[in-house]
């Protein structure tokens, strides 16, 4: 079901400082530092993308962001659009799914945008894999990576 509204996992340019956090500034209500277990990420061309690890021990840094009820819609279709996600279509560059994150707070549900099987195919086979899942430390950085 892909109407829920839960709170979003982002974990690359939507992140404060990266070149499409402007969809979400002044737009959220919280960001809570979180890990998505179990999966990896990829840098692709300008953009990061994650996939489900195999082996599952892998985990993807980034942030909960919690969407006030009265702007939520709006940013939902912001966020697809430029995820290129629309429910149901085989062609999506990636899939927004409700996954399991780790806070400080403990567990909670947030959309995940994943690479879809056009992107993986794609991208995949000639991407590099950014150690340590933190997309703000792709090129030796400070900062990101909360550990929880």
């Amino acid at each position: 079901m892909t109407d829920r509204r839960l709170p979003f996992f982002v974990y690359g340019t939507l992140l404060p400082g990266e070149r499409n956090h402007r969809l979400l500034a002044g737009r959220t209500r919280a960001w809570t530092p979180a890990v998505l277990p179990g999966a990896l990420l990829y840098r692709g061309p300008g953009y990061p993308f994650a996939v489900a690890d195999p082996a599952g021990t892998g985990q993807v840094h980034g942030e909960v962001v919690e969407i006030p009820a009265a702007q939520y819609d709006a940013v939902r279709a912001d966020l697809d659009r430029l995820e290129t996600y629309t429910p149901g279509d085989p062609a999506n560059r990636y899939e927004r799914v409700a996954l399991a994150v780790r806070t400080e707070r403990g567990q909670a549900e947030a959309w995940v945008y994943l690479a879809g099987p056009v992107t993986t195919r794609e991208l995949l086979p000639a991407a590099d894999r950014i150690p340590g899942g933190d997309w703000r430390r792709r090129d030796g950085l400070t900062g990101g990576g909360t550990g929880v």
